[in-house]
């Protein structure tokens, strides 16, 4: 399960240090509605290893300008508090799974 955040609930858990999976999407975005269920299922496989968010950029464009988000959906993987990976578009499950798997 993907829990959405706004931004109290983002900065909340990146001042926590969590390793973090953002989908950073918007309601009327065709791609991202094609993204969610890819990474539903990879948020179920992958759920012991980081913590999976999606942001609503229209409700929290204050973390689209901070991350400097100009397309989406733009997915981003967060370490320790830094930015440690970025994808941008829809991709297929298997891409993204990897993408996912090497910057976590």
């Amino acid at each position: 399960m993907i829990n959405s955040f706004d931004t109290a609930a983002f900065r909340a858990a990146m001042d926590e240090k969590k390793t973090l999976v953002v989908d950073f999407y918007a309601d009327w975005c065709g791609p991202c509605r094609m993204l969610g269920p890819v990474m539903e299922d990879i948020s179920e496989e992958l759920s012991d290893k980081a913590q999976f968010v999606k942001i609503n950029v229209d409700d929290n464009p204050d973390l689209a300008r901070e991350y400097g988000i100009m397309s989406i959906p733009c997915v981003m993987v967060f370490k320790g508090g830094e930015l440690a990976g970025k994808n941008l578009g829809f991709v297929p499950k298997a891409a993204m799974k990897e993408f996912i798997e090497k910057n976590i």
